[in-house]
């Protein structure tokens, strides 16, 4: 498990410590708290409220699956940090070991399975610490308006599951080396993101999976990095930007910065037999570093114009995105 670094903000221009909770916040701590653990905490929201309910979690580290169930009103869940602009600073921890083999669907091995709509999470590491040889999530998020500032998501195959709705990672670190995120109907926008890649010998970042031509269901990854996790040996051009759930998969990557990790060919198919790349739109837009370099693949698309927020997440999304953690 890595928890590593960068730049983001909870609601001014200047780092600021969050070491206190807020007035009328349920609290999460080992020992001195309203609960011991974030699902007990979970547990006495109120579902039927339309007011916002926060919970503000203490230094430490929860081994517990959490899950979040829908809501009437909206949620705010806070990690404890001496500075709410970086993850690297980040003192509250989830994690899990639980994988695709021990449960039903992906959904359920997920870390965090947060069903809630309107849901704001700040400063928090989520882990999925199976490993290799399952689907094993860090992250199931299954509604809309769901928002993640400067958090870590931990994992191997299938890290973040970004599945229905408007979602948005703010400065966010997300590791992994399989389909480390994918999805159907969601449509994400990762903005100012690390996106680290493990040692592997052949990996893929994106598994985007729209059902049809006509159903919602596109990332984008602005002003991100992708690089080699920090201590991971990865092979130059062993890593690809994604490959194509179904046929109408939508990805793009656009003013990012690619490291060698990334083959020249950018983008692979789903499987030799099953290529699923007749309608796919995988594009990019004025990448840069190595892996931005070469020829890409045939069903690539280089785009002549960035893909907008609002294509994305629609003209309202200032009304929900903490807009401070994003470029």
């Amino acid at each position: 498990m890595r928890f590593l670094t960068i730049v983001s903000l909870a609601a001014s221009a200047l780092a600021a410590s969050r070491t206190t909770p807020p007035s009328g916040s349920i609290v999460v701590a080992k020992s001195g708290g309203d609960y011991t653990t974030v699902s007990e905490a979970i547990a006495a929201l109120d579902t039927d409220t339309t007011e916002t309910q926060t919970i503000f979690i203490e230094e430490g580290t929860y081994e517990e699956q959490v899950y979040i169930p829908e809501l009437a009103g909206a949620l705010i869940i806070y990690g404890q940090t001496e500075d709410d602009t970086t993850y690297s600073s980040n003192t509250v921890t989830i994690t899990y070991d639980l994988s695709l083999d021990s449960v039903s669907d992906d959904d359920e091995s997920a870390t965090l399975r947060n069903w809630a709509a309107k849901t704001s999470i700040y400063n928090i590491n989520i882990a999925n610490t199976y490993g290799e040889g399952a689907q094993a999530l860090a992250l199931s998020a299954y509604n809309t308006e769901q928002g993640y500032y400067a958090c870590q998501f931990l994992g191997f195959q299938d890290t973040v599951l970004a599945e229905t709705g408007y979602q948005v990672y703010g400065t966010c670190y997300i590791e992994g080396a399989i389909d480390f995120v994918f999805g159907q109907t969601g449509n994400a926008w990762f903005d100012s993101c690390t996106i680290g890649v493990l040692t592997y010998s052949e990996g893929t970042i994106t598994a985007q999976g729209r059902p049809s031509s006509t159903d919602e269901g596109y990332y984008v990854f602005n002003e991100c990095t992708v690089e080699a996790a920090a201590d991971e040996d990865v092979t130059e051009g062993t890593y690809y930007l994604g490959r194509p759930w179904t046929e109408y998969a939508r990805v793009v990557f656009q003013n990012t910065y690619l490291s060698d990790v990334i083959n020249s060919a950018g983008w692979i198919e789903w499987s030799s037999s099953e290529p699923n790349t007749e309608d796919v739109l995988f594009g990019e837009y004025d990448n840069s570093g190595a892996g931005s370099e070469g020829t890409r693949a045939s069903f690539a698309t280089k785009l002549t114009a960035a893909v907008g927020i609002t294509d994305i997440l629609g003209s309202s999304y200032e009304d929900w995105v903490d807009t401070s953690y994003i470029s």
